[in-house]
């Protein structure tokens, strides 16, 4: 029988109650953060929880902790600094990032748009897609679109051909690129008729978002494999999580795992300091551990990038084993444009 995409996110969990009926939750603990901060799991990816507080549990179940961070910013990258119309960012000369949607399959609780995913934002009606698609077309820079959100493949394909055949006719785009975490959350998402969609708009690039080993499941393999086969390469972009996979030896078997089902781990972000995160928070000096125990252990191909996305909107910045931190707290980093800056943590 054929699953209906759609009706799964239809059907997906977004009150307080259910989830308090199924686990044996208080309400009242919940309700405050679910109204701050929306709440929305598909039945698929509920179904990998195994037990309370484990690393699933706590990437989508709503925590009060999340109401307690005082200490950071809802934009720490000044995403909202650098758009020079609603719903782009342009921080890099050629590439751009496009907020084609504001929802997902499931609203991670780490999230670094927190601030706007799953509440109301006008920048991704489509009356605000002509003013995007007319400043790419006048900055011929750009030679690189990022869509991203929210989940751009929770658009329906009607909306995703529009925006992909827009982009290809505009001669100076060379590369698409679709930030997705549905593959491990909504992989009944990935159709045929989707993968014969993007492969008519080749190069198209496709970056997955898995975070643990239980996320690589028959069903998001599966995902991944018609993704694959329509010619499209797939990388993955980890964030490094409190409490989830903040350990050598789990990121090792997520990585030799995501190698095996053809997605090339990518990214290893260091957390944001976005406001309504800090639990989720490791220091720098355990994702660089984690780096060292991976060389050696597996293959070179299964070692993403570290990264901090610097506050500020500054850009990505690689960190390698033997970085140190200063004597006052702080490390001494270089920005892609060569400015040297400092990097505290919170």
């Amino acid at each position: 029988m054929k699953c209906d995409w759609k009706q799964s996110v239809k059907d997906s969990i977004v009150a307080t109650e259910e989830l308090a009926g199924r686990f044996g939750l208080d309400p009242a603990v919940l309700d405050p953060v679910n109204r701050r901060y929306p709440l929305r799991i598909t039945r698929h990816y509920l179904g990998l929880i195994r037990q309370m507080g484990d690393p699933i549990w706590r990437q989508c179940i709503p925590d009060e902790r999340e109401l307690r961070d005082a200490s950071a910013l809802p934009d720490p990258l000044n995403e909202n600094g650098l758009s020079p119309v609603p719903g782009l960012i342009h921080r890099y000369p050629d590439r751009v990032v496009w907020l084609v949607s504001n929802v997902c399959a499931v609203y991670c609780r780490f999230c670094m748009r927190k601030r706007q995913v799953g509440c109301h934002n006008d920048s991704t009606e489509a009356s605000c897609f002509s003013a995007v698609l007319e400043y790419i077309r006048e900055t011929g820079t750009i030679r690189d679109v990022v869509l991203s959100g929210g989940d751009p493949l929770l658009l329906d394909d009607e909306r995703l051909s529009y925006i992909l055949s827009s982009l290809r006719s505009i001669p100076h785009v060379d590369i698409i690129r679709i930030g997705t975490r549905v593959p491990v959350t909504l992989p009944e998402r990935i159709t045929p008729a989707l993968c014969a969609l993007l492969q008519r708009h080749h190069p198209v690039y496709v970056n997955t978002h898995f975070n643990h080993p239980w996320e690589v499941t028959p069903e998001s393999s599966g995902a991944c494999a018609m993704l694959a086969d329509a010619g499209i390469p797939l990388g993955n972009q980890t964030v490094l999580l409190n409490g989830v996979n903040d350990d050598p030896a789990v990121m090792a078997e997520l990585f030799r795992a995501l190698l095996s089902i053809r997605v090339k781990p990518y990214y290893l972000h260091q957390m944001d300091l976005v406001k309504g995160t800090c639990h989720f928070r490791t220091s720098v000096e355990k994702g660089l551990e984690i780096m060292a125990a991976l060389r050696g252990h597996v293959s070179g191909m299964a070692v993403p990038y570290y990264v901090v996305d610097l506050p500020g909107g500054k850009g990505k910045v690689p960190l390698l084993p033997g970085h140190e931190r200063r004597g006052d707290g702080a490390f001494r980093l270089t920005t892609y444009r060569g400015e040297v800056v400092e990097y505290r943590e919170l």
